[in-house]
């Protein structure tokens, strides 16, 4: 295939590179920020795609954040490509945080306890999670009960909570980067104009000046005479 990787990666490789891309993650986000200012689309429109990735990093549908990003996008017609690296927001070093606050949220808006120590809760709870759904799996095709109690747990406490707080944080930070994208990308755009501007009114003036040239270079040319002699 073409377009195939001529070095394979072991899945160790793949998951350290995902927590720390090769160059380190300034070079993933200052390549991911060069990206966007040279989309072909208004400023408006990349940051509102820029606002529904950031806002699809907050939810909890991880693995689908790309698809939330997207329909986000459109919903508000935003641009598509600025939509999927906006959910740059949302990587190792800031899911832990946004996952807190999205909890902190949605417990306060439900009325219901934030338990103490939630990263031992979360662990434990995504654990049990994810032995039920693989219980489960094999109950399809075997004599075994399913389980339904991690689950559960998992949706009551974690999930459905999650989901709710993502909202308001979500929003809150999704406008932020709207507004501060739109004049950093206008900026960017004028003065990238501007500068192809005077490159094409560069080469317009040489390509002016080698015309004018080139008539007189061909009358003082050797074995040539001037008309009349």
């Amino acid at each position: 295939m073409v377009f195939k990787r001529r070095d394979r990666r072991s899945p160790v490789q793949v998951v350290s590179e995902f927590l720390y891309p090769r160059g380190g993650w300034t070079r993933a986000f200052h390549y991911v920020k060069h990206r966007v200012r040279r989309l072909p689309d208004s400023p408006e429109r990349i940051a509102r795609g820029i606002g529904a990735g950031v806002f699809a990093s907050f939810t909890p549908f991880y693995g689908l954040h790309f698809v939330v990003a997207a329909l986000g996008a459109r919903l508000i017609n935003g641009n598509f490509l600025a939509s999927l690296s906006g959910t740059f927001f949302g990587n190792p070093l800031t899911y832990v945080p946004i996952g807190v606050i999205s909890l902190q949220s949605g417990h306060f808006i439900l009325g219901t306890k934030y338990k103490e120590r939630v990263s031992n809760s979360l662990l434990e709870k995504f654990a049990d999670a994810g032995r039920d759904l693989w219980q489960n799996f094999l109950a399809m095709f075997s004599d075994r009960q399913a389980h339904w109690h991690g689950l559960e747990v998992f949706y009551d406490e974690i999930f459905f909570p999650y989901m709710i707080g993502c909202v308001v944080p979500g929003l809150i930070f999704g406008v932020v980067c709207y507004y501060l994208s739109v004049p950093l990308i206008r900026a960017y755009q004028q003065r990238r104009r501007a500068k192809i501007k005077a490159k094409f009114e560069a080469i317009r003036k040489k390509a002016e000046a080698e015309g004018d040239v080139a008539p007189q270079s061909r009358l003082v040319s050797p074995g040539t005479s001037k008309k009349g002699d």
